[in-house]
């Protein structure tokens, strides 16, 4: 039996192993996904060693980036957002293991988030600079908008959330939460935004999405805001990393 999983920590508000175990028991697949909730990824070598069968990773929080030199070798997209969601497993001839590094966040944001942009959704704010914020900001611009890091702490390039006016969020029509605040079990927390300031002509995008509709949402909404969570693109980006670890390139 062919084996997949997901590298994370913690993994409690996951849905990928639900997710890719009814793909696999209505495919016929004969296949298994495991949770391997590691809070050090130098773990990794020991789970592959002692998981042969195993052909495929997916990777969240907060080992997107941190996987990277236990890799053998990147897609061109995951090279250029420098953030890895998806592992495909190999072998060689001599059977030496080989491990290639994808990303299917962009492929998954983009599709979610496309049928939601209006004309005067030019720019973006991306909460968090996390791993998965590399990849929203390159889903960003192949859209074409504009896009500028919010952090809790400052550095060069980016702005903390003390910059976020209500001027500049008039300016910046879309934000996204690529930041774990308001993700199960803390329910009641939000990123630290005006959210007075949001109208009608903004969409939020939280790429949390247990629980389905976070406090950023509903302030969102609270002031006519389009809201979307995170379940439509954990689905699509799901199906991508399929793609990734059954085509052979």
């Amino acid at each position: 039996m062919k084996q997949y999983g997901l590298l994370g920590y913690p993994l409690g508000h996951s849905f990928s192993r639900a997710f890719f175990t009814d793909k696999f028991q209505r495919e016929g697949i004969d296949a298994e996904y495991l949770n391997f909730e590691l809070p050090d990824i130098s773990r990794l070598p020991e789970v592959l060693d002692t998981h042969p069968q195993l052909r495929g990773l997916n990777v969240t929080i907060p080992h997107k980036q941190a996987v990277i030199p236990y890799l053998d070798a990147l897609s061109d997209e995951a090279r250029a957002i420098g953030a890895v969601n998806t592992i495909r497993i190999t072998h060689d001839a001599d059977g030496h293991r080989l491990l290639k590094g994808f990303n299917s966040d962009i492929i998954g944001f983009t599709d979610s988030i496309r049928p939601l942009l209006k004309p005067h959704h030019t720019r973006a704010l991306v909460l968090g600079t996390g791993g998965a914020s590399k990849a929203i900001c390159r889903g960003l611009e192949q859209l074409g908008l504009e896009w500028c890091y919010v952090s809790r702490s400052p550095r060069e390039g980016l702005l903390t959330y003390s910059d976020i006016t209500p001027a500049r969020i008039a300016d910046y029509t879309v934000i996204v939460n690529c930041s774990p605040v308001g993700m199960h079990p803390h329910t009641d927390e939000s990123p630290a935004l005006p959210y007075a300031a949001l109208s009608p002509r903004h969409l939020l995008f939280d790429l949390v999405y247990n629980p389905e509709t976070t406090l950023f949402m509903r302030q969102g909404r609270r002031f006519g805001a389009t809201v979307k969570n995170g379940l439509e693109m954990l689905h699509l980006q799901a199906l991508a990393s399929w793609r990734f670890w059954e085509t052979e390139d």
